[in-house]
């Protein structure tokens, strides 16, 4: 899962780039917009205007160490999620080595937007006085995947949400060849074990279904059998249609062109805009 797809869970109208498997924590992290998510590349020497080689050797290395303090804030989130301790901002800014200390409101709501599009938590402030904060499944789902005998599990509600978000773009109810052919575009393939999710196949047609978030079943008089999925009665119980517009509006800025269903005057109110 490359490092700019991340902030681009919830954009399936966009054709996502299937990436490589990372091999740490750091190279799995998104990285604000897709034109900082770019290594800076040597100019052209050729372009007057263009910054001097030392320019863009500091501005890599800029990204780079931004980069691997985001990824420490992350694993320090992640353990005192499984922890079920609070967090607190002294804490968090005990993470960030002292001379990169300004930097922390950056990396601080680049590690939000990462925690919520890759692992489906809501960092949330509980107490403004003591600036405590805690980690929450979003949308109001109550199910993260994390298994207590596992140190190396990792929250999983995030793919929940994209299959959940794919199966409302699509009108309610979404066959399984597009719900692969969306998850493949951020690097989650049917067979393949991924590196936060596990193996997703077994996730969408047996752990969802029991835990009934998701319904799996075949297309009616479909010859070859096709399936599809819609959501399931626990889906329907803890989260709406609403809070997923919120998600969207919340991680994309707007609601994509490829709602069939929208109201009127929701779709209206997106294209004239504020």
């Amino acid at each position: 899962m490359p490092v700019d797809q991340l902030r681009d869970l919830c954009k399936m109208e966009a054709e996502l780039q299937a990436p490589a498997q990372p091999q740490t924590l750091a190279e799995a992290l998104p990285f604000g917009s897709e034109e900082e998510a770019e290594t800076p590349s040597t100019p052209s020497p050729s372009s007057s205007s263009v910054p001097p080689p030392s320019s863009v050797e500091a501005e890599a290395s800029l990204w780079d160490i931004r980069r691997v303090m985001m990824a420490d804030l992350v694993g320090y989130l992640l353990l005192k999620y499984r922890a079920k301790e609070p967090i607190t901002k002294a804490e968090m800014l005990g993470v960030v080595p002292r001379d990169a200390q300004d930097q922390f409101p950056d990396v601080f709501c680049r590690a939000s937007a990462c925690m919520l599009l890759a692992f489906g938590l809501d960092l949330k402030e509980v107490d403004p006085g003591e600036h405590t904060y805690a980690l929450v499944p979003t949308l109001g789902l109550t199910w993260d995947g994390v298994l207590s005998d596992d140190e190396l599990s990792l929250p999983k509600t995030g793919l929940l949400v994209v299959v959940l978000v794919v199966i409302f773009l699509q009108g309610d109810c979404s066959l399984e060849e597009e719900i692969w052919r969306a998850l493949g575009r951020m690097g989650v393939c049917a067979g393949k074990v991924h590196y936060i999710y596990g193996e997703p196949r077994a996730l969408l047609t047996q752990v969802w279904v029991q835990e009934g978030y998701l319904e799996y079943r075949q297309v009616p008089h479909s010859d070859p059998a096709r399936y599809e999925f819609l959501w399931g009665p626990r889906a329907h119980a803890e989260t709406s249609k609403v809070k997923i517009l919120e998600h969207l509006l919340r991680v994309n800025g707007r609601v994509p062109r490829s709602c069939r269903f929208l109201p009127e005057e929701v779709v209206n109110e997106e294209e004239e805009g504020p």
